[in-house]
């Protein structure tokens, strides 16, 4: 193996801007494609204007996270919509700009499944999506804040990921505890997904207790203490 990948259940961004979308790197191409529309041209808007991450079309107040946190000293910090965009993150004139109809805020507030209809003209963004749908992620939205995902949307996000790469070939991924949290459905949705990896190239390591899992399994190791017959 070339590659050896820890797909843990550890948050993938501690920032409010990080999402799924940006995480899979398609919301460059949404960007690209809010940039191209007439109007935004006509303005000179650039793909960088419908960027969270810097300024221009963000809103300057929340700079781009679409809420203000308010720390209360001695309680937990209290986190409101910002008053400025009303946790929309962007400049009111850029939210003019529409693509079939749908401003970028709008467009970041789909779900996974609405937005692969939306964008099934464009397979550069669609794929991405429908990789995320195959892992039983559609019913996030394209801009939910990455640190809202819990461990196991995290993880299969992180999955999904690996599943868009060109190749999964020499490449050993170890899971740890990927079940956790799940519905059988979603456990079901897991398998074919670690089943789709091992068909591109790669191996899978699980670290797991639940027995559907490791009925699959080509190989067990079965750790102590009492392990084994005694297990």
């Amino acid at each position: 193996m070339k590659n050896v990948l820890l797909v843990d259940q550890s948050a993938i961004g501690k920032s409010a801007r990080s999402s799924p979308i940006t995480y899979l790197k398609a919301f460059d191409n949404i960007r690209n494609l809010m940039s191209q529309t007439p109007d935004a041209v006509q303005r000179g808007y650039t793909a960088g204007t419908f960027s969270l991450n810097v300024d221009g079309g963000r809103c300057p107040a929340c700079r781009g996270t679409g809420f203000e946190e308010i720390d209360m000293q001695f309680m937990d910090n209290v986190i409101i919509p910002c008053d400025v965009c009303d946790g929309k993150k962007y400049r009111n004139e850029i939210l003019e700009i529409t693509f079939n109809q749908k401003n970028v805020h709008e467009i970041l507030s789909m779900t996974v499944h609405e937005a692969m209809n939306f964008f099934v003209a464009h397979p550069n963004i669609r794929k991405p999506l429908s990789v995320l749908k195959e892992v039983g992620l559609d019913y996030l939205t394209l801009g939910q804040p990455a640190n809202s995902l819990s461990g196991g949307e995290s993880q299969r996000l992180k999955i999904a990921k690996e599943l868009s790469q060109v190749s999964q070939k020499n490449t050993l991924y170890i899971l740890d505890e990927p079940t956790t949290g799940l519905h059988f459905k979603e456990i079901e949705l897991l398998m074919k997904v670690l089943h789709k990896l091992i068909e591109a190239g790669g191996s899978v390591i699980v670290v797991e207790h639940n027995l559907d899992v490791i009925k699959n399994a080509d190989y067990i190791i079965d750790m102590g203490p009492e392990a084994g017959k005694a297990g």
